[in-house]
């Protein structure tokens, strides 16, 4: 079989598993047990969830996007007063969008395996996923009630903060170090997968193509700074995956950092992943800060998460190695802030356009494209 042909059948086999989901929820989803919408979180279906005896529920609030979000009020045994809620989109349209990441799998599964070994994550009180449906059920911390501070683009984190959001990084990356299999699909980790890796991966190309022809009229930003990268997607996402692998947070952009008591945290683990750690790094560095503090400042950062990267039990990384595998590493905050601007619906268009006109920023400034070519 051409090597040329194999990602498309990966494609089109999880699509199919997609679609068969879907299906599946259409015609039997109302007879089974699982909850599928926020009024189906009664005092009984929460307490199975997070194990502990509800004995009412209220609504407070809520909103939708990629998945239905609420904050609700409870009563019973051991519970707080109140949770947030993340559960399954309603739409047919936005849970296929969910199934070609595996969005709601991959969060129910961080909360349930990988969060309990981590700081600075929101408090889970319980997760479920149904592999027949692929209908999730994640109930948090109500960090409404907290003296959070959360962030985006038009927020830019400061040196300090960048500081402490590096060190976290450095504490998810060192936690799994070396406990990752060498191949996908092994092991209680297997099922972390690199973007490399990911069956979406030849649709992407054509994403990136369509979104930089959205944006060509409506922005001055200089997209075609990264046009080597959206034609040459497949081998750039091979070259920045490859050496040693953690677990990664996977999109570490600002408005998924908050800080509480003065410490870093991180949200929505959606499409927790597993690759070079790189790659957080420069998502968060690179669409967190402003240009101009990013550039006075990341050499240093770096230094910051190589210390905190070994204290953490990770490895002593070269400083020049790690430095130039970021510089190739600004293809992630570049594609991800294309797409998100392009396609719109995901941020405002205004935190959107911020956070690619960063991007692009760095593609420029780190010489990203030569660093590539020089590889692949």
């Amino acid at each position: 079989m051409s090597p040329d042909v194999t990602p498309f059948l990966g494609l089109a086999a999880h699509l199919g598993r997609g679609f068969r989901r879907l299906a599946t929820d259409t015609v039997t989803g109302a007879r089974r047990a699982f909850p599928r919408r926020v009024g189906d979180l009664d005092a009984a279906a929460l307490s199975k969830v997070m194990g502990r005896a509800v004995t009412s529920v209220t609504v407070l609030d809520g909103s939708a996007g990629t998945s239905s979000r609420a904050r609700l009020a409870l009563t019973g045994d051991d519970v707080p007063d109140s949770v947030f809620v993340k559960m399954s989109a309603e739409s047919s349209a936005i849970r296929m969008l969910g199934e070609l990441a595996n969005l709601g799998e991959n969060e129910a599964r961080f909360y349930s395996q990988l969060a309990p070994e981590l700081s600075g994550v929101p408090t889970a009180f319980g997760s479920a996923f149904d592999p027949l449906t692929g209908r999730f059920v994640i109930v948090l911390e109500d960090m409404a009630n907290d003296s959070c501070d959360f962030y985006d683009t038009l927020r830019p984190i400061d040196r300090d903060g960048a500081a402490q959001l590096v060190e976290l990084l450095a504490h998810v990356h060192g936690t799994f170090w070396g406990r990752l299999p060498a191949a996908r699909g092994t092991g209680p980790l297997g099922w972390l997968t690199a973007t490399s890796d990911e069956r979406s991966l030849p649709i992407s190309r054509p994403l990136m193509r369509l979104s930089a022809k959205r944006l060509a009229d409506k922005t001055d930003i200089p997209i075609e700074t990264g046009r080597f990268v959206i034609e040459n997607y497949p081998a750039a996402v091979r070259l920045i995956d490859d050496g040693p692998h953690t677990v990664l947070h996977g999109d570490s952009h600002p408005g998924n950092v908050f800080f509480r008591d003065g410490r870093a945290g991180l949200l929505d683990w959606q499409v927790v992943k597993r690759g070079h750690p790189t790659r957080d790094l420069a998502y968060s560095l690179v669409t967190g800060m402003t240009t101009e503090e990013r550039r006075a400042n990341q050499r240093d950062l770096l230094d910051v998460y190589r210390r905190a990267l070994a204290a953490e039990g990770g490895p002593d990384l070269d400083g020049d190695e790690l430095w130039d595998r970021y510089r190739q590493s600004a293809v992630q905050p570049f594609l991800a802030s294309l797409t998100t601007a392009g396609l719109g619906g995901m941020q405002s268009e205004q935190i959107a356009y911020e956070g690619l006109r960063r991007a692009v920023d760095a593609f420029e400034d780190l010489e990203t494209v030569a660093v590539l070519q020089k590889s692949l």
